[in-house]
């Protein structure tokens, strides 16, 4: 374990678990050991932290695809490079995140991806948005099958353009779906329309996940 992820972990991690309420389904569906590809929802600032702990919990460490913007401040690259994260560079094509994501999964750990790439929505309901395909292109490329975990209370927290609002004791859920089974490594390349097809069906996995979280959750906290 990377000495700045054993001191992110100790310095986050029990000050977030005392102050919300969480709640983790499903943790018996992330595997003790061997590769696995984690895709969720991203509704608020706090999803990475959330889906971080949720895997954390499981006894596992969590590599995130993340925004290149995030690795521009001179510290937060420094940490987030230390915990061994990977720059996104979004609306460019660029593979080099996916191909740094294939050698992690080599080595046997578990990445973190959010297929929609922000946390902005236009949907009042907050369910998924369309994602892109490259966590099915991953799964194919590696032979690792995908993981779908929903969360549910970080929008009401911390959110772009809206103030912080962390009450103490909100509830914040998440659930682990049934794993999805990697398609053949070449069935993509033959039928160039099959990873939108995946991606669009992952995508209503993980949207099925998030209405039963918010129709479950407490109303008084909605």
């Amino acid at each position: 374990m990377e000495p700045w992820y054993a001191i992110v972990r100790n310095a986050l991690v029990p000050p977030l678990r005392l102050w919300f309420t969480w709640r983790f389904e499903g943790l018996e569906r992330i595997p003790p050991e061997g590769p696995l590809i984690v895709v969720g929802n991203h509704l608020s600032y706090l999803d990475p932290l959330a889906h971080g702990i949720f895997i954390d919990r499981a006894g596992r460490r969590p590599r995130f695809l993340a925004k290149q913007e995030l690795f521009e401040n001179r510290f937060l690259r420094t940490v987030l490079l230390g915990c061994g994260q990977i720059p996104v560079r979004r609306g460019t094509g660029d593979r080099t995140p996916l191909l740094e994501a294939a050698r992690a999964i080599e080595a046997g750990e578990v990445i973190v991806i959010y297929p929609e790439g922000t946390s902005v929505t236009d949907r009042p309901d907050f369910s998924p948005m369309r994602g892109k395909t490259g966590a099915v292109r991953l799964s194919a490329a590696t032979g690792v099958p995908i993981l779908p975990v929903a969360t549910w209370g970080g929008q009401y927290v911390w959110r772009r353009g809206a103030p912080v609002r962390a009450s103490f004791g909100r509830p914040v859920w998440l659930e682990a779906g049934a794993p999805i089974a990697p398609p053949p490594a070449d069935a993509i390349g033959e039928d160039p329309d099959l990873a939108r097809r995946l991606t669009d069906e992952l995508m209503a996995e993980l949207t099925a996940l998030v209405a039963d979280l918010r129709a479950r959750y407490p109303k008084r906290w909605a």
